[in-house]
């Protein structure tokens, strides 16, 4: 009696061993449903970027910094960064834009009517309570970069800080009879010594924030107090 064929199903059986075992091992498994990643909305990841990338440019500076270290950070691409603030130059700015205001918001504040000797201690607090409470955005403000210019940088601030002490000095000048033509001299030389002495203070942090301010204004209010009208140089020119 002949056999019948019994299919595809007979001719599997009929094959060796190891060629059943390669057809098995080739069948692909079943696909996974891809797990949903939760998206964080914009403007927090914005505020997310804008923080990491704070901390990046105090440690490390502009020109060390990278997209890819703050996408990395972040745990996100670097499409995402470009996507909010269209390169490292936009980040940067963001960054020093709000370090800008927050000093110069605190050192207005900080500028209530008072003696001049009082506005001038209540400078020096607001900026050394800025670097004690701020450091990062301190380091921030204080490193070179390439967007330095004379709005919207550190510079700015320090502009902005002279010009109000320049008319308080201004009007110290005149009551005392010296050029108010220079007051806007002396305000430089005066903020420029604050904020370098902060800049030693940032690293060393002793003595105490109060103890500096009061040194700082002890140099800087009697020195003025006892002002030459007309300075001139002692050592002659040429000798």
């Amino acid at each position: 009696m002949a056999s019948v064929p019994d299919g595809d199903g007979g001719a599997a059986r009929r094959q060796p061993p190891a060629v059943r075992a390669s057809r098995a091992r080739a069948v692909p498994a079943p696909a996974t449903k891809p797990t949903s990643r939760v998206r964080m909305p914009a403007a927090q990841r914005r505020e997310q970027l804008i923080s990491i990338a704070r901390q990046t440019f105090a440690e490390r500076g502009f020109d060390a910094t990278s997209i890819e270290e703050v996408a990395a950070r972040a745990k996100v691409s670097k499409p995402v960064v470009y996507e909010h603030f269209g390169g490292k130059e936009g980040l940067y700015a963001v960054v020093v834009d709000r370090e800008v205001t927050a000093l110069l918001d605190r050192i207005t504040t900080a500028l209530t009517a008072g003696h001049p000797r009082e506005l001038l201690e209540q400078a020096a607090m607001a900026l050394l309570g800025y670097i004690e409470e701020d450091a990062s955005g301190f380091r921030v403000l204080v490193r070179e970069s390439p967007l330095l210019s004379a709005t919207g940088t550190f510079s700015s601030v320090l502009n902005d800080v002279a010009h109000q002490v320049e008319h308080i000095l201004g009007a110290e000048f005149k009551s005392r009879g010296y050029d108010p033509k220079l007051a806007e001299l002396y305000s430089q030389a005066l903020v420029g010594m604050v904020v370098l002495t902060g800049r030693w203070w940032l690293e060393v942090r002793k003595p105490r924030k109060e103890t500096v301010a009061a040194h700082l204004v002890n140099l800087a209010w009697n020195g003025l107090s006892h002002l030459e009208a007309k300075p001139g140089m002692i050592t002659v020119h040429g000798r």
